[in-house]
C-alpha cells in the first residue's frame, strides 16, 4: 500500500515537475521570458547578434544599453550580410521597436549610414529606431581625439578602435558632453557645439615636441576642424566636414530628419512593459571588456555587465527576468593584454600548441594573403590558434584585425557567470573545433609560484600582473571528425561534440541552452538537458536541482 501511494506521489510530482521544467526552459533559454538580456561572456566576438537575431523575431522591444560603434554584429539573413555597429539586431524583424537606449554614445553619421543599408530591406526602417534623450552624442572631434591619445601610448596602447568612444564618455563624466535632447533645442545645441570643439583645440591641437607625423595630422585637422583630412588626408572620401560650419548644417539637417525618433526613453520602455510587451536586450563588447570589472586598462570605455542594464536603459534590477551568457567554443580576445589560454596572436607568430586534423577537406579563401588559401587534410599537423582564426574567420567585425586565438577558459566564463548571474548558456562557433583529434579545455587556474594549489573558482585577477602569473589546469576531450555545419538539433551532434557541449555546463553549473554551428539564423538550434554531476545529481535548465531516481544519468553522458 505504501509502494502504491508513493508511485502515486511520485508520478503527481513528476508531472507537476516536467510541466514546471516546460515553462522554465523556456524562460531561461529567453523564447518565454518577458525582459530577457543577452550578453558576451568573454572578451566579445562572441558572436551574441545571432542569439539576439532569433529572439528578436518574437519580442516587441529590441533595446541597447552602453557602447557605441565600436561594438560590431554580423548578420546573415537570406543570404545577404548586416553590419550592425549602432543599431539593435531588432531591426531585422519589421514588427520590432528598438530603442538606443541613454548609456549608448552615438556617431550620427554611423548610424545614418547603418539606416541607409536597410533601406532595400524596409524602407520605413527609421520609423522603427528610437534614440533616447540623454544618449550622448559621439562627434567627429572624439574620434580625432582618440587617435591623438593611442598614438601618444606609443609601445604602451591600449588598442582601441579609434571610434572615439573613450574621449566621448570623458565628455559624459566631465559635463560638457551633448545629448540627443540637445537636438531639440538647436540653438542650444549649436552654442555648445562651438565649445565643444574649441575646448577640444584648446587641450589637443597645438603640436607637440614629440609627436608622430600620425599625430601632427591629427592636431592640424582638429584645429582646423577638417574631419575629412583627420579620416583620410589624401582623397577625403571617409566622411567628416571641413569646417564647424559644415558641421553645424550636417546637424542641423540630423536633428530635422530624427526630431520624432528622440524620445523620453524612460517612459517608453516602462509604458512598454506595462502592455505587456516581451523586451530583449543587447549588450555590446562582454565581461571582460567592462570598465570595472574587465582586464583594466585593457577594456572599454563603459560598464557591459548586467548593472548597465539598468543604468543604461532606466529599468529596476526586478524587471529583468532571463540573463543569457554567449560563449564561443573556444576564446578569443583583439587588442593588448594578458591571455592565460593564447594560442596564437594576431601577427601569427607564436608557437602555437600543435594538433592532429581528422576532419573533411577544408579550403577557406583569404583575400590578400601572401599564402592564399588555408587548407586542411585529414592526417595534417595543425597549428591549433592559427586554425581557429582561419576557419573561424577571425577578424574583426569594427577593425578588420585578426583576432587572438586559445581555448575555452572556464575559469574565466565562471568569473562572468558570477558577475552577471547567467540564467542559461549560449554556446557558439563549435563547428570550428572539428576536424581536432583533441581539444583542451582550462578548467581551473593556478598560480607559477605555488601550482599545487587552484585558485578559488570563480575568482579573477584585477591586476594584470597578477593575470601574467596565471597558469591553466587543462583538461582534454576526444574530438569529432564530421561536419556539423548542418547540424539542426543536438541529437544531430556526434557523440563527441555532444560531450563537449554537456561538459561545458558542467564545469560552469549552468545550462546551454543554445549551440550554434555555423553563420546561418537556422545554424543555432536548442539543447534542454540536465546538468550532471559526479553523484548523479541534475538539474533540469530553469528548475531547482533535484537527484534522479533511475541513475541514469550517473555516468554524465549515458542518455547521449
Amino acid at each position: 500500500q505504501v509502494d502504491k501511494q508513493t508511485r502515486g506521489t511520485d508520478s503527481r510530482v513528476g508531472d507537476m515537475a516536467t510541466a514546471s521544467v516546460h515553462s522554465a526552459s523556456g524562460r531561461v533559454s529567453g523564447e518565454d521570458s518577458r525582459f530577457c538580456v543577452v550578453l558576451g561572456a568573454q572578451w566579445g566576438d562572441e558572436g551574441k547578434g545571432k542569439l539576439v537575431d532569433i529572439l528578436a523575431q518574437g519580442v516587441q522591444l529590441c533595446a541597447r544599453f552602453n557602447g557605441g560603434a565600436n561594438a560590431g554584429h554580423t548578420l546573415l539573413v537570406d543570404g545577404k550580410k548586416y553590419a550592425f555597429h549602432l543599431l539593435p539586431c531588432g531591426m531585422i524583424n519589421k514588427a520590432c521597436k528598438n530603442l538606443i537606449g541613454n548609456g549608448v554614445v552615438v556617431h550620427i553619421p554611423t548610424l545614418m549610414r547603418e539606416l541607409d543599408d536597410l533601406r532595400e530591406f524596409d524602407p520605413r526602417a527609421i520609423e522603427r529606431v528610437f534614440i533616447s534623450t540623454r544618449a550622448h552624442i559621439l562627434f567627429d572631434s572624439h574620434q580625432i581625439i582618440d587617435g591623438i591619445l593611442e598614438a601618444e601610448q606609443g609601445t604602451n596602447s591600449i588598442g582601441t578602435t579609434k571610434r572615439g568612444i573613450g574621449p566621448c564618455y570623458s565628455a559624459k563624466a566631465i559635463r560638457n558632453g551633448i545629448r540627443f535632447g540637445d537636438l531639440l533645442h538647436f540653438e542650444e545645441f549649436e552654442r555648445r557645439l562651438r565649445e565643444l570643439i574649441a575646448w577640444s583645440q584648446k587641450r589637443f591641437g597645438d603640436p607637440r615636441d614629440k609627436d608622430t607625423p600620425a599625430q601632427l595630422q591629427l592636431r592640424k585637422a582638429l584645429r582646423e576642424y577638417n574631419t575629412q583630412y583627420a579620416f583620410d588626408p589624401e582623397h577625403g572620401k571617409k566622411g567628416g566636414v571641413q569646417s564647424i560650419e559644415e558641421e553645424i548644417a550636417r546637424y542641423r539637417k540630423y536633428s530635422e530628419i530624427l526630431r520624432a525618433q528622440i524620445v523620453d526613453s524612460v517612459t517608453m520602455i516602462h509604458d512598454d512593459i506595462s502592455r505587456g510587451y516581451k523586451v530583449l536586450v543587447e549588450g555590446a563588447n562582454a565581461a571582460l571588456l567592462d570598465i570595472d570589472f574587465g582586464t583594466y586598462p585593457f577594456v572599454t570605455s563603459s560598464n557591459t555587465t548586467i548593472g548597465s542594464v539598468c543604468t543604461g536603459l532606466g529599468v529596476p534590477p526586478r524587471r529583468i527576468d532571463t540573463v543569457i551568457g554567449v560563449v564561443k567554443a573556444y576564446t578569443t580576445r583583439v587588442g593588448h593584454g594578458p591571455f592565460p589560454t593564447e594560442l596564437q596572436n594576431e601577427s601569427q607568430n607564436l608557437e602555437d600548441h600543435v594538433e592532429t586534423y581528422i576532419g573533411p577537406d577544408v579550403s577557406v579563401g583569404r583575400k590578400g594573403h601572401s599564402a592564399g588559401p588555408y587548407t586542411l587534410t585529414s592526417g595534417q599537423q595543425v597549428k591549433v590558434g592559427e586554425m581557429l582564426q582561419e576557419v573561424g574567420y577571425e577578424y574583426g567585425t569594427t577593425t578588420g584585425r585578426r583576432r587572438r586565438c586559445g581555448w575555452l577558459d572556464i575559469a574565466l566564463i565562471k568569473y562572468s557567470a558570477m558577475v552577471n548571474g547567467f540564467d542559461s548558456i549560449n554556446l557558439t562557433k563549435l563547428d570550428v573545433l572539428t576536424g581536432l583529434k583533441q581539444i583542451r579545455i582550462a578548467i581551473s587556474y593556478r598560480n607559477k609560484q605555488m601550482t599545487e594549489v587552484r585558485l578559488p573558482a570563480g575568482y579573477f585577477p584585477s591586476h594584470l600582473e597578477d593575470l601574467k602569473e596565471v597558469v591553466c589546469e587543462y583538461e582534454t576531450l576526444q574530438g569529432w571528425s564530421e561536419d556539423i555545419s548542418q547540424c539542426t538539433s543536438f541529437a544531430q551532434l556526434p557523440a563527441n561534440a555532444k560531450k563537449y557541449v554537456l561538459r561545458v555546463q558542467e564545469l560552469l553549473n549552468v545550462p546551454v541552452t543554445w549551440v550554434g554551428v555555423g553563420p546561418e539564423r537556422s545554424s543555432m538550434f536548442k539543447v534542454d538537458k540536465p546538468i550532471v554531476r559526479p553523484d548523479g545529481s541534475s538539474s533540469i535548465p530553469g528548475t531547482p536541482h533535484f537527484t534522479t531516481t533511475t541513475g541514469r544519468f550517473i555516468s554524465g553522458y549515458g542518455e547521449l
